[in-house]
Parts: C-alpha cells; structure tokens; sequence
C-alpha cells in the first residue's frame, strides 16, 4: 500500500470537510456526546482556508483501491491555534519565528486508514516544512481534549523531547539536509510506503 502527499488545493474543500466529519464522528464518539460532537462540528472543527491559502495544509492519498483523499493536516505561522473558518475566536497574525514555535494544525485521518502510519507521514512533512521556513521548531500545541490527533502530538512531542535531550538539544526537530529536497517534492506529491 502506498500513500501520497501534496499540499492541499482550494478544489479539495469539499472532500476535506466530507473527511473531517467522518473523523470526528468516527474516532472521537468515544471521548465525546452526540452533543458535543454536533457542537464542535458546527464551530470549532472545519477547514481552515488560510492554511491552504498559506501553503502549509496538505493531504494524504491512497490510490488504492481508487485515488482518494484519506487524511489532511498542517502547521501554521499564525497565531490561531485551532478552529476552522467558521472559528470565531481567530487570531491570524503571524507568530515571530525567533521566538515562537510553528502550531502543528487540524489533523483528520478517516476512520477506515487509521493505524497505517498516515499520522506520522503528516506530521514528518509538516515538522520539516516549518524548519525549513524558518520555524523555530514545531510545536505540538495541540488540546489532549481533541481525541487521537491530540495523543499522536503528545506522544510525538515526548518522543522527540527525548531524542534532543540525548543530543543536547532542546525543542524542535532539527534541520536535516533533505528538508529543502521535501519541502520541493511537496509542492508535487511524494509518495511514501509504510514499513511492514
């Protein structure tokens, strides 16, 4: 099985928000009511256009057994931490990159492709996207409330606290000299195959 990624288009909307709503409704009924899901969905989950306008959403694809979007997710240099465009708590002016860590963002894997590793091919790309940017490093701000994208942040960011612990460093991912090939190869889909 292999999946790809690009950057999302303003064309995928509509299958993003098909994607999002089967997301929250198929693996977050455990963590959530009927009520809260509803609520969410009709606030604070959506897609957040100005990612996609800035660049820094992308998707996930599978071409198998037909091409399809399976999964999206981003990081931003905005203030805004989460909510979609309907999010009227927004604050959309740029973090300073000095000082402040890029928001990993909006991360939805369909109910049917979880467990595949489709998170961490995300968060891989969004991770060396931001450093290459420029982004101190980015941050896995992300609310522990918000189900399995929330516990996909948390256990990354450990992890990784740890791997710069024994390095010496602190934060971030650190650049590694493919960034530049990634973030180029982006802007025309990779393709990438899970270990088995």
């Amino acid at each position: 099985m292999t999946f790809s990624i690009r950057k999302a288009a303003e064309q995928d909307v509509p299958v993003l928000r098909e994607l999002i709503d089967a997301s929250v409704r198929g693996l977050q009924s455990a963590d959530y009511s009927p009520t809260q899901i509803e609520s969410a969905l009709a606030s604070v989950y959506g897609v957040d256009s100005q990612l996609i306008v800035d660049g820094t959403y992308f998707v996930v694809e599978t071409d198998e057994p037909e091409k399809k979007i399976v999964a999206c997710g981003g990081w931003s240099q905005r203030k805004t931490l989460y909510g979609g465009d309907r999010w009227t708590r927004r604050e959309d002016s740029l973090l300073n990159p000095k000082k402040d860590a890029a928001k990993i963002r909006a991360f939805f894997v369909h109910p049917a492709w979880v467990r595949r590793g489709i998170g961490t091919i995300l968060l891989d790309a969004c991770e060396q996207a931001a450093l290459v940017v420029g982004a101190r490093d980015a941050g896995h701000e992300t609310d522990r409330g918000h189900g399995t994208a929330g516990d996909q942040a948390d256990a990354r960011g450990a992890l990784l606290e740890e791997q710069h612990a024994r390095r010496g460093r602190r934060g971030g991912i650190g650049n590694d000299a493919n960034a530049d090939r990634l973030v180029e190869a982006l802007g025309h889909g990779i393709v990438h195959e899970p270990r088995r």
